[in-house]
């Protein structure tokens, strides 16, 4: 199986990270997409990043009803800092059956040889990049590999934005799976 891998913080997972993970895991030759939610950095603590747990317990109840689709705690147990280099030899040592790629915006793509281990992430994995919205002209990266340029939706919906406008009480409810909108709400996050 070809396991597309999408890294985020996920705080919180919104109706765009949807639509991104659904379209590679409906229109390309992805049999699954996992949501790998990245643990909170210990020497980053920011008061707006929900727990491990909650961010998680999110991306299930965001995913459930996406058979294509699943939700990733693999990092929770590596090493901090996460590398994704660590990450993918990890997995591909506890699910050798499996086959992994990488799925990232195209303004990660730009970043991507500062990455560690950046030259063997692009020997190794395919990369599976969806369009961004970038605010100049960026400069071409200087990359070799196997990048695969997805024709996806360009979304722009930020969890930051989210966190924001609910701190401020307004209606952002249509901007998340309808599960998702109950847990915050019932919780009380971001107020």
């Amino acid at each position: 199986m070809k396991i597309g891998l999408y890294f985020g913080t996920f705080n919180p997972i919104h109706v765009g990270h949807l639509i991104i993970a659904n379209h590679f895991a409906e229109h390309s030759d992805l049999d699954q997409v996992w949501c790998v939610v990245t643990p909170q950095n210990p020497l980053k603590v920011k008061q707006s990043i929900l727990d491990n747990r909650q961010r998680l317990e999110m991306v299930f109840l965001a995913t459930e009803a996406y058979p294509k689709i699943k939700p990733s705690d693999i990092e929770f147990g590596l090493s901090q800092p996460n590398y994704t280099i660590h990450t993918l030899v990890y997995l591909e040592e506890k699910y050798p059956e499996h086959e992994f790629a990488l799925i990232m915006g195209e303004d990660n793509l730009i970043s991507l040889p500062k990455w560690k281990n950046a030259e063997v992430l692009l020997q190794r994995y395919p990369i599976y990049v969806y369009p961004r919205k970038l605010n100049s002209t960026p400069p071409k990266p200087n990359v070799k590999g196997r990048i695969h340029k997805v024709g996806a939706p360009i979304i722009e919906i930020s969890s930051s934005f989210i966190r924001n406008s609910i701190k401020k009480g307004k209606n952002i409810r249509p901007l998340l799976p309808e599960a998702v909108w109950v847990y915050l709400d019932e919780m009380n996050f971001y107020k």
